[in-house]
């Protein structure tokens, strides 16, 4: 149950510089890079700590980089991008990269075999580094060099004073940047400091600067440190914003293992790729407080998002059996809601939550039903969750933010200009680029259910006359939204009608009219809409945001701020829309949508062995080679393609998951575009 990706030698760079490796603590901070060891992200750091969890996410020791000296010859195994050159070239002698339970580099160099594990603890804002000198002819010295660095994971800098005061004693690096900025250390059992403080300045970030982002930042060393090693030795380093004293790396690690073992216990397959999109999905399950939880929507620059949260919850907690995990999420969420509101999100530094989202409610009644389902907890529900549910109705009803309300044919109508309030919810200053003001087709559809949810909420838990009236209520939205929404020319439905004008482009969002809990649409119109999603939308990575026919499509997610935002739901793909469309096969193609079913998920976790090892990219561009684009690790991503595995029980028969090909063949099970 692991990816392997082999070293090549000297021309391997490029190759091992565009896959990522990430490994997250469970409060919002992480540890990560290339496979290469050279950073291609501001956010790629070997301590970047959540000072204020799930955010507060500070960059502080960004490498540590090794130099190996076998028999009198020193041998580097860092790497880093300066202006116009790689140097060193450690990824020369990486002869195999593997991620399993954790990321592992092989080196072999002077004939030294170095093994090197990498692993961030849950809970803690500590990252543990473990070298074995696998097989030797005799001792080799290990000299690390760390590169540090105190300042936000959204910013880059030139060099300046950083360091107010720094301390070695046994074995132990103490660095404290401000008087009350996080201190790190930096602890080397047995090993000797050569102090010599310096900067190494002009580290450049490539993927920054294929952006259009700053890309090139200053790091400063306070020093070198040296360590003996002896063949089949270990040495465990601890890397942390607390002091480690009197703790073992090789412990750590070993705890660290057993935990990540017994998540995979709780699952029901042996599926090798499933078993790793499981290990994907701990990743996001963070900390909100001392006894909450919550979701990040994405590595490496998301914070908590409630729609995303919502929609990735069944994948990563109800799926893999975390339970207790589901129902503290949900707790968290209920305490946030504001005006019959969900939060869109909690920035970055802590800042009161933004609102401004419709769908994100919505989801939260969905994520609540499967909830229920799962777990039969009738009792969390009725005491903490329905009450907040009919709050949310009575200000859907009586009118909420930015123009949201029943409108008199009871569909919901929301919207305002300026304001991006749907899940296409891309704005470039006051540009917003797909508006969808007025009823969009998957808000009414998440209305729908929100109602019937509701509904058979309060027979079984609430008020029975209650519920038999939102059952009425909605009947009539059903009526009215096969009325409204088809669109007969194209066989399939409109995505936003707005004071009697219906947008006819072909997008996604329809779907979740037939994969819902409750389906909106007779089984023959719903085969027809499947249908246009399938021969318009889908790709072996998931699905395109807008149809190629449409003259607002583009295919390819690159370029500045302004260029990728423009086009991030104007065709770009979205690997988690792979959740609904499966379920639709399962509903309504049978025996045969499973089998489809099975193909298609097969080809998608190919992708584990690109981009982020191991875990699902946010989007892909829209035409072959589909390269992965945006967030390297996404929580609807992982969690939609994991719930829909598990859903068609595919075989355990994937041993080591392949790369996508270049250019995928199309798929007569699933009619690929």
């Amino acid at each position: 149950m692991e990816i392997t990706i082999e070293g090549r030698g000297d021309e391997d760079f490029e190759r091992l510089a565009e896959l990522e490796w990430l490994e997250t603590n469970g409060l919002g901070g992480w540890a990560s890079s290339t496979v290469s060891g050279a950073h291609s992200r501001r956010y790629h750091g070997l301590l970047v700590a959540a000072t204020e969890p799930p955010v507060g996410r500070t960059v502080l020791l960004s490498k540590l980089d090794e130099i190996v000296h076998v028999e009198g010859a020193a041998w580097d195994l860092g790497c880093n991008r300066y202006p116009g050159a790689v140097h060193p070239h450690g990824y020369r002698h990486l002869t195999r990269f593997r991620r399993g339970l954790f990321p592992v580099f092989e080196y072999q160099a002077g004939g030294a075999h170095l093994r090197k594990t990498v692993a961030a603890v849950a809970g803690e804002n500590t990252t543990l580094v473990v070298y074995e000198l696998v097989e030797s002819s005799g001792p080799v010295e290990l000299e690390l060099l760390p590169l540090l660095t105190w300042r936000n994971f959204h910013s880059l800098g030139p060099a300046t004073v950083l360091s107010e005061q720094t301390d070695f004693e046994d074995g132990l690096f103490i660095s404290r940047p401000t008087a009350d900025g996080p201190t790190v250390h930096l602890q080397v059992p047995g090993a000797d400091f050569d102090s010599g403080p310096d900067w190494y300045r002009g580290f450049e970030f490539e993927v920054e600067r294929r952006r259009g982002l700053d890309f090139r930042e200053d790091l400063w060393t306070p020093g070198t440190l040296r360590r003996r090693l002896d063949p089949g030795e270990r040495l465990g380093i601890v890397i942390s914003t607390e002091d480690p004293r009197g703790r073992d790396a090789v412990a750590l690690l070993d705890e660290e293992r057993e935990r990540r073992q017994r998540l995979l216990a709780d699952l029901s397959t042996e599926d090798p790729a499933t078993r790793l999109l499981s290990l994907a999905a701990d990743q996001f399950v963070v900390h909100r407080g001392a006894d909450l939880r919550t979701l990040i929507a994405g590595y490496h620059w998301f914070a908590d998002w409630g729609r995303d949260t919502m929609i990735a919850l069944p994948g990563i907690c109800l799926a893999t059996g975390r339970l207790e995990d589901a129902k503290r999420i949900l707790a968290a969420f209920a305490a946030s809601v504001d005006k019959g509101m969900l939060p869109n999100r909690f920035p970055d530094a802590g800042e009161t939550p933004e609102y401004n989202t419709v769908d994100a409610t919505l989801w939260f009644f969905v994520a609540i039903h499967q909830y229920l389902e799962q777990s039969n907890d009738a009792e969390f529900v009725r005491g903490e969750l329905l009450p907040v549910l009919r709050e949310i109705l009575s200000w859907h009803d009586a009118g909420t933010r930015y123009g949201i309300h029943t409108d008199e044919d009871g569909l919901l109508l929301a919207g305002e200009p300026g304001v991006q309030l749907t899940w296409m919810d891309a704005k470039v200053d006051d540009w917003v680029v797909t508006p969808r003001q007025g009823k969009a087709v998957e808000i009414n559809a998440l209305w729908y259910n929100a109602l019937r949810i509701l509904g058979e909420l309060e027979v079984r838990l609430g008020d029975e006359e209650s519920g038999c009236e939102l059952g009425k209520r909605a009947e009539r939205v059903r009526r009215r939204f096969n009325r409204l929404f088809w669109n007969e020319e194209l066989g399939c439905l409109y995505d936003v009608v707005e004071d009697g004008r219906a947008d006819p482009s072909i997008r996604p969002n329809q779907l979740f009219a037939l994969t819902l809990p409750y389906p909106l649409l007779a089984k023959t119109k719903a085969l027809k809409v499947l249908r246009v999603v399938q021969d318009k939308l889908l790709t072996p990575v998931g699905l395109r945001s807008l149809s190629p026919d449409h003259p607002d499509y583009r295919p390819i997610y690159v370029g500045g701020p302004l260029e990728r935002d423009g086009s991030y739901h104007q065709g770009t793909v979205w690997s988690w829309l792979l959740g609904p469309y499966v379920d639709a096969l399962l509903r309504y193609r049978g025996e045969a949508g499973r089998k489809e079913a099975r193909g298609l998920l097969d080809e998608a976790c190919g992708h584990l062995s690109e981009a982020g090892v191991g875990t699902v990219s946010e989007i892909f561009d829209a035409e072959p080679p589909h390269t992965p684009r945006g967030a390297v690790a996404q929580a609807w991503s992982v969690g939609e393609l994991l719930r829909a595995r598990i859903a068609v029980a595919v075989p355990a028969r994937i041993a080591n998951p392949a790369p996508r090909s270049a250019h995928p063949k199309k798929a007569r099970a699933t009619g690929d575009p």
